[in-house]
């Protein structure tokens, strides 16, 4: 007897800085979305699959939210987060459990104006030292909106992850699997070898650095079972180039290493991997620019 499949996409929607993506590799078991304490890490809209038995969930993790985008870049963003709301079958609304937001509420109000079922799912609940104490948060936001499950987690540590997937199956429509079962994610090399580049520059820079900041891959190619893989990170100023470069190439020389590693882990090969810091002035806020850099899909 042939068992009846449930595929559908899932939207992981919250304000910055909440965990959205750290939810996401949970739910995978594996890592494809960067993460970083620093806000507005993701950029892209990421979507990685989970396929499980007769269950397929296309999992769409978004840039985080926000009220304020001074630039042509955020503003962007904050569309493409929007706008999933209407194109997916399921909604994770991901809050931090320590404290409630204008930007929380700036979130929900854009998924009240959908009918798409939602879940809320309270992170970092391992900032409580006993598990009673989330009580009083799941009280405080259960009347907010006709959720259609409550599940707290700590997604860092997987705790009661399982829960969530459990909940998303339950709303997951009748249909057949829109991808392979074996298949990861729908983005290709080059993005993910992007996203492992600015992860690590995200960690090792700071102040206006990470914001100033892309990557694009320029060319891969495979000799003699070794990857080749050459990338630019670009820069809105001279003086910001100067800093990702490090005196004598320091920095940057630690940036390809820590990428190096975490690639070779990805692809399960040795990687060679160059990199070059280029000027583009003001690449965020120029619409041809955000094109040529990919962000217009």
């Amino acid at each position: 007897m042939n068992l009846q499949h449930y595929c559908g996409y899932v939207a992981i929607l919250g304000r910055p800085n909440v965990g959205k993506s750290t939810l996401l590799n949970a739910l995978l078991g594996k890592k494809l979305s960067i993460t970083c304490h620093k806000r507005q890490t993701t950029r892209h809209v990421i979507q990685g699959i989970k396929t499980d038995k007769n269950y397929q969930s296309i999992y769409v993790d978004t840039p985080g939210m926000h009220k304020t985008h001074r630039r042509t870049l955020n503003k962007h963003m904050n569309q493409v987060a929007s706008h999933t709301i209407y194109d997916v079958d399921v909604v994770l609304f991901v809050v931090d459990a320590m404290v409630w937001t204008d930007e929380d509420e700036y979130v929900l109000e854009h998924i009240k104006s959908s009918s798409t079922p939602c879940i809320l799912v309270i992170n970092k609940i391992d900032q409580f030292q006993e598990r009673d104490q989330v009580l009083p948060i799941i009280n405080n936001l259960k009347d907010r909106h006709n959720f259609t499950a409550i599940v707290p987690v700590c997604a860092e540590k997987g705790t009661n992850v399982a829960e969530v997937q459990k909940a998303v199956n339950a709303l997951l429509p009748e249909g057949e699997f829109f991808f392979e079962a074996e298949k990861f994610t729908t983005r290709d090399d080059n993005f993910i070898i992007s996203e492992i580049v600015r992860e690590k520059l995200f960690n090792t820079t700071h102040q206006e650095i990470p914001y100033s900041s892309t990557v694009l891959v320029e060319h891969i190619q495979e000799r003699n079972q070794v990857l080749h893989i050459n990338a630019s990170i670009y820069v809105e100023r001279p003086n910001q180039k100067a800093i990702v470069i490090g005196k004598g190439g320091t920095h940057l020389k630690l940036i390809g290493s820590q990428a190096r590693h975490d690639l070779e882990r990805h692809f399960d090969k040795k990687i060679f991997l160059q990199l070059w810091v280029k000027v583009k002035q003001d690449w965020a806020d120029d619409e041809k620019a955000l094109s040529q850099l990919g962000f217009y899909q």
